[in-house]
């Protein structure tokens, strides 16, 4: 057997040349792989040795040649091709090691210049893959690091690899050429060229958007079903997921995960995540019914469950912090649930929490980070925008209104405002000492949210008096403004914008209301 090895990272490809060496497998290779190679004194046939014609071009021309390519592509079964690699002195190549120059690293780096960028775009390496996978029933193809141990270990056992496994292989390694095509694209799409500034030192400036747009996510699992019973569903994540975000969580213990808790978890993760205090958030239909700080995860949570106990039954529910046993027992005891998440939990709360077998425990690291885009799936295409990230201080703010806030009412005013991010449009959200009171949400009017946030807070039997109200986008009339200050609130925060801006703001001075504006909305449809 003939094994070619030719990799830009060599983690682990001394230990894997080893391995095959130990078993009599010769060994090709190429450059600094070569190189490598000899140093850790293993018998290595370069390449241009075998070919006969010596790498040139600074490197760009070594595998390119039919010795290479007529040893991967051959097929062994086929009389007329072995008697082709005969006549023209062409051995066959059974094992290829390839991973690609790292052109997704480089363009990563800040003032990464189109020189760089391009002299890292591998031709040989992809090429090489290509044929080797395209003859995946004679030979085996290794692409990353991960794989070694497994073709080591079939090796070893039965001599050859399994159809199974270099099939596997090959899958694999057509999955890799297509993401790293991938990034070649996504790279020259973006880049806005500038022909006059050509140099070795040319950094182009980058469109937000390439005009190709090129995406690849990998399968976690097939889910039972979509957000009904007759839809069929699976979950993707990103190649390298953002850190702290749902896909890099781990399950620890319930049943599996469905579409809709899914969607659900995410929007409790994303909501809780923002909070720097001590913070529960309870989620039912991708909408927060209950949001708390508090000095632990215990009164977080009692607060949340507070605002609407009836919305919170079948919820999930998510912590920015440790949750003990006192929070588990206190969060499993008073209702049912679907999702319990947090950053860690302890001993004795998974103790706890092991009584209810169905309810899915999520463990996600806390991290800040948003994905690069958002994504909406419309007819025949796709809706591409760049998160809502936007972080509100106060020193953003305008005070509109006669009144001023009090320093209480500043701290629930952004408090609130920090809700209402993640309600649905049209939002409103009535708070107090960091507390939702009353969340009206996803209506098409805005009185409407408003009166069904008024409700919700008789419910829960929440008083709204010094409380404050927060609106994510800008009141187009002063009729929601007269139904707020129907419940005795003082303080509203909302974008401002409206052409009835100065009828808005004289009905706040009417009821005596502090109006701040944020000059910013946070539609979410």
């Amino acid at each position: 057997m003939n094994a070619l090895l030719s990799v830009s990272d060599k983690t682990g490809v001394v230990e894997l040349a080893q391995g095959l060496h130990a078993m009599g497998i010769r060994l090709l290779s190429t450059g600094g792989t070569a190189k490598l190679l000899q140093e850790a004194g293993l018998p290595v046939t370069e390449v241009a040795q075998m070919t006969q014609f010596p790498e040139m071009l600074d490197g760009r021309v070594k595998t390119l040649h039919p010795k290479v390519h007529g040893g991967l592509l051959a097929r062994r079964e086929l009389p007329a091709h072995m008697a082709a690699l005969k006549e023209h002195g062409i051995d066959t190549i059974d094992l290829l090691v390839v991973n690609l120059y790292p052109f997704e690293d480089t363009v990563a780096q800040v003032g990464c210049t189109l020189a760089d960028a391009i002299e890292n775009i591998d031709i040989g390496g992809p090429a090489m893959v290509r044929s080797a996978a395209k003859n995946w029933k004679d030979v085996g193809v290794l692409t990353h690091v991960d794989q070694y141990p497994a073709v080591l270990a079939e090796l070893k056992e039965h001599g050859k690899l399994s159809d199974a496994l270099r099939f596997g292989l090959a899958v694999a390694a057509f999955n890799r050429i297509a993401q790293y095509d991938g990034a070649i694209s996504n790279y020259l799409s973006s880049v806005q060229l500038d022909a006059d500034q050509l140099s070795e030192d040319y950094v182009p400036a980058m469109a937000v958007f390439p005009a190709q747009a090129n995406m690849y996510t990998l399968k976690v699992q097939d889910l039972r079903y979509g957000e009904n019973s007759h839809q069929q569903a699976a979950w993707y994540r990103d190649l390298n997921p953002m850190v702290g975000s749902l896909s890099t969580g781990v399950q620890l213990q319930g049943k599996e995960l469905s579409y809709n808790n899914i969607a659900d978890a995410d929007a409790a993760w994303e909501c809780v995540k923002s909070f720097d205090e001590p913070a529960c958030v309870i989620v039912k239909h991708a909408n927060p019914c209950g949001v708390a700080v508090g000095k632990d995860a215990h009164e977080a949570y009692a607060k949340a469950f507070q605002t609407d106990p009836t919305s919170a039954f079948g919820g999930i529910i998510a912590f920015n912090c440790e949750v003990d046993a006192a929070t588990a027992e206190a969060s499993t005891s008073r209702q049912f649930m679907e999702v319990l998440m947090a950053p860690k939990f302890t001993a004795d709360a998974l103790a706890v929490l092991e009584a209810k077998k169905n309810v899915r425990v999520l463990e996600v690291p806390l991290s800040e980070g948003a994905n690069r885009f958002e994504i909406k799936r419309v007819g025949g295409g796709l809706l591409v925008q760049t998160p809502d990230i936007h972080v509100l201080t106060r020193e953003d703010c305008t005070v509109v209104s006669e009144r001023q806030p009090t320093e209480q009412e500043w701290n629930d005013l952004l408090f609130a405002w920090n809700v209402a991010k993640y309600v649905k449009s049209n939002a409103i959200v009535f708070c107090k000492n960091g507390q939702t009171h009353g969340v009206g949400a996803g209506q098409m009017s805005r009185v409407d949210s408003t009166r069904i946030a008024a409700r919700k807070a008789e419910d829960a039997n929440l008083p709204l008096d010094a409380a404050v109200a927060a609106s994510d986008a800008f009141f187009p009339f002063r009729d929601g403004i007269d139904v707020i200050a129907e419940q005795g609130i003082k303080p509203i925060i909302h974008p401002g914008g409206s052409v009835r801006d100065e009828a808005v703001i004289a009905a706040a001075n009417e009821h005596g209301i502090a109006m701040v504006l944020t000059g910013v909305r946070h539609f979410s449809h």
